[in-house]
């Protein structure tokens, strides 16, 4: 039950949107919010930038 450690950011809506990711075992979460997801690196999730996303799939 990942909600036992909810609150973890500063907004309890991205709180949510952190848990999805780790409910799905993402290892990234798209986001122009990079700020409101400080230290999600604990679970080994980084916050990039859409176009850092869309860098990285670039053949």
């Amino acid at each position: 039950m990942f909600f036992l450690w909810r609150p973890f950011l500063k907004d309890p809506k991205d709180d949510l949107v952190l848990e999805a990711a780790v409910a799905s075992q993402s290892g990234i979460i798209v986001t122009h919010n990079i700020r409101d997801f400080e230290g999600i690196e604990e679970f080994g999730i980084e916050a990039i930038l859409p176009r850092e996303y869309l860098k990285r799939r670039e053949y």
